[in-house]
């Protein structure tokens, strides 16, 4: 399963430039892990973070980065570019489509037109050869304002300077339309506020941008809505939840008829995980709709979903979704641990962690948190430090870079209780 190396944003609301992990420009950085959590104090960039994602996923969904940043109460491009800034918002992502795949880079700019309409400005992916440790990485796709190239192969890669600090992208280009070559395709898109990974990514002739945009394409982003999952939606079965939750019932029903047995071990399986719940079932209605029932101990009639509190019903979908038979690459979940008794905290993370990391191809989680018990379950490498710099931008920073804070839970202090107790701040 492909996995998130690198991410990096610039430009985005109080991200005027920060990166978490591994970057073809950055190789001492190490990568993301399977489970990242990010944790700060409030204000300092979290949401915004899990909005980067989200930007990128709508963008594709939409195949329109205008519509991306109308979307989701965005307010347009003027309000998600940093303040004061006149640079365009720009995103790295590194990723490899599977454990032994040479990494990809993917870049990609988004400024304004004279009319103050949002539109794409350049887009590039890159790729290490085979073999290679130092270097540029070859450029299989390089675009400027909707108008560049493709490699179908890599001969002509090898003969070009793509070093930036001789030639910016728009240069580069125009020396390489000027060298015909069987290995380059012209690209004209015709519309600029398109993504070229939406386009080129649905021809089999691209692979590899293909691969890519199914990575993006199967990102979860939860927007998570207890009153969503507790919607009554029509008959009809789902196979994956969806970002708010309101096809629990439908995915409830997918899985009694595509994975009845497996089904029905998870239900016990999550009703033991549950604080006060001894027993998850289902009842088939007229209509062919099918109700979770959720026995309470010391209660003889059972609750439906309609009747669960927020906290049951949230736990439920989170565990429900890390069971899902073709689980997404990437999940992305804000503050899973709002509504939620405390102690229940570290189990949960506990259950991201071991489908992350599990070897049957679970997904890449992550989260952003400002709760401690959540902390106590993850290693100081899963857990990122984001904090607001002297010029009251976001900054951020691993645990783990802290030789003291290694220590420290080395001889079995919690990761959690020592951020409560600022031992996480900086010195």
């Amino acid at each position: 399963m492909a996995t998130l190396e690198g991410f990096r944003v610039r430009n985005f609301g109080v991200l005027k430039d920060v990166t978490l992990g591994r970057l073809w420009d950055r190789r001492r950085e190490e990568a993301l892990t399977p489970m990242t959590a990010v944790i700060g104090k409030n204000g300092v960039g979290k949401s915004a973070l899990f909005d980067a994602f989200g930007f990128l996923a709508d963008a594709l969904k939409f195949n329109n980065v205008e519509e991306a940043c109308d979307a989701r109460g965005r307010g347009g491009f003027d309000k998600m570019r940093t303040q004061g800034a006149t640079d365009p918002i720009e995103f790295d992502v590194y990723y490899r489509e599977h454990g032994n795949a040479r990494p990809i880079t993917y870049q990609v700019a988004i400024a304004v037109d004279e009319y103050g309409r949002p539109y794409v400005l350049q887009e590039r992916f890159r790729q290490r050869r085979k073999g290679q440790k130092r270097g540029q990485p070859f450029s299989f796709l390089m675009l400027y304002n909707g108008s560049g190239v493709a490699w179908k192969g890599e001969q002509l890669g090898d003969q070009i300077d793509e070093d930036p600090e001789h030639l910016n992208l728009f240069d580069l280009l125009e020396s390489i339309k000027a060298k015909e070559s069987a290995e380059t395709e012209a690209i004209e898109l015709s519309d600029p506020r398109k993504l070229g990974i939406a386009t080129l990514g649905a021809l089999k002739q691209h692979p590899r941008i293909s691969a890519f945009r199914r990575f993006i394409e199967g990102w979860y982003l939860s927007y998570f809505t207890p009153d969503a999952a507790r919607s009554l939606p029509l008959a009809g079965s789902q196979e994956h939840l969806n970002i708010h939750g309101d096809n629990l019932g439908n995915v409830v029903q997918f899985m009694e008829r595509e994975h009845k047995q497996r089904f029905h071990a998870i239900l016990k399986k999550i009703a033991n995980k549950i604080p006060g719940i001894d027993k998850i079932d289902i009842k088939e209605t007229e209509d062919n709709r099918l109700l979770l029932r959720f026995n309470e101990k010391g209660f003889k009639d059972p609750f439906y979903a309609q009747q669960m509190s927020d906290g049951t019903l949230k736990v439920f979908a989170y565990l429900l979704l890390l069971e899902d038979p073709t689980p997404p690459p990437f999940i992305c979940i804000e503050e899973p641990e709002n509504g939620l008794y405390h102690k229940l905290l570290e189990t949960l993370a506990d259950e991201f962690r071991e489908h992350a990391t599990g070897h049957k191809g679970g997904s890449q989680v992550f989260i952003t948190t400002h709760q401690p018990y959540f902390v106590n379950a993850l290693e100081p490498k899963e857990v990122w430090i984001l904090e607001k710099g002297k010029d009251g931008f976001s900054q951020i920073r691993r645990a783990s870079e802290d030789p003291l804070v290694n220590d420290l839970v080395e001889e079995g202090l919690p990761l959690g209780g020592l951020w409560y107790s600022d031992y996480l701040d900086p010195r």
